[in-house]
């Protein structure tokens, strides 16, 4: 099933309002679900990458100048941003290429579409988060500096595992659970809109005797 004009629309401002309202609060009970965003407009809106990819790009940005701004810093010393903060542009787009992958061959939902999107899910988060988390480690001052041995392969290492995946030691949930969580919420709704349109001919096809 290929979306409409109309349909691609309402996905794009659906990305849009997802993205703003969870990066406000990158911690907070409801997880930021950036990640799974991109991922998901890679799936629905690949042919528009070329407007899509940069419009998310910039509202991810905006809203992060707006929330350290409000907050009365200067967002370019904030701690959170180095020259490490320019990585979150592969590794979004790691995030769009592997729903565009899931995308292609895709002929509605099944055994073999799940295998995929598990597939895609896990290797795309997983560069994201080699991308995010290695150009923070590597390229920042404020974790070198942080630490009296400062930045190891060791270290980087154990950083990245222990926010891949969920450790309550550091109080993370893990990203690729939190990916995985939005994309499960996407899954649902396509295999819902897929049952929609079969069910559709049959109902047509029953009128007043």
């Amino acid at each position: 099933m290929n979306p409409t004009p109309f349909q691609r629309a309402l996905i794009f401002a659906a990305l849009l309002v997802t993205l703003a309202a969870t990066r406000v609060h990158h911690f907070a009970f409801v997880p930021d679900a950036s990640w799974a965003v991109f991922f998901i407009g890679g799936f629905y809106l690949r042919r528009q990458v070329a407007w899509v990819f940069p419009s998310l790009l910039l509202l991810a940005g905006v809203v992060d100048w707006a929330v350290i701004s409000a907050a009365g810093l200067d967002f370019w010393n904030h701690y959170c941003v180095s020259p490490g903060y320019w990585m979150l542009v592969p590794a979004y787009l790691a995030m769009w290429l592997g729903g565009a992958w899931l995308r292609r061959g895709y002929v509605g939902a099944g055994w073999p579409a799940l295998g995929r999107l598990l597939l895609a899910v896990a290797v795309s988060t997983a560069v994201c988060h080699l991308f995010s988390q290695a150009g923070f480690y590597w390229l920042s001052d404020s974790w070198a500096g942080s630490t009296t041995a400062g930045a190891s392969l060791a270290g980087w290492w154990k950083n990245y595992t222990d926010w891949l995946l969920p450790h309550p030691s550091v109080g993370s949930h893990g990203y690729l659970l939190t990916v995985m969580g939005y994309v499960a919420i996407g899954a649902v709704l396509q295999v819902a809109a897929e049952q929609a349109v079969r069910l559709r001919p049959r109902r047509a096809g029953h009128g007043p005797t």
